[in-house]
């Protein structure tokens, strides 16, 4: 019974890391995409730390579950007699589905950066009309 929960519990991360696999692969490519929308001239400049901090939200929602399901995997493997196979295993498994959310922690800070440097270089180009009209 465990070792068919376990099996769908890898298989449910394994179908998981495909989805943000396009983030594992070319993290550069997928900063670009997701702060394209986040960052367009149309949408409302309070939606994009809101987006962001509910991005990471979900990132750390996940985080939880991967690590509640590790300590149950390694809870599992001491009672096995092979101890120390099934905690590499069950590492190896855990790096595996936390890659993803490492990157796409990197994303969303990119994104912040992004939006943080928008928003200085909009304050100072409000600054700079008041300055020039003074003298």
């Amino acid at each position: 019974m465990s070792r068919l929960r376990l099996s769908c519990l890898a298989s449910c991360f394994a179908a998981w890391a495909l989805a943000f696999g396009a983030l594992a692969q070319n993290p550069q490519v997928a900063a670009a995409q997701t702060a394209a929308p986040a960052l367009s001239a149309n949408a409302p400049t309070l939606d994009v730390p809101t987006e962001i901090a509910r991005q990471r939200q979900a990132v750390v929602t996940l985080r939880e579950a991967i690590l509640k399901s590790d300590e149950q995997r390694e809870a599992a493997c001491w009672q096995k007699f092979a101890v120390n196979a099934c905690l590499i295993e069950t590492r190896r498994i855990r790096r595996q589905a936390l890659d993803p959310l490492a990157q796409q922690d990197l994303v969303l800070n990119a994104q912040e950066r992004e939006w943080r440097s928008a928003q200085r270089e909009q304050r100072l180009l409000d600054k700079q009309p008041a300055t020039q009209a003074a003298p």
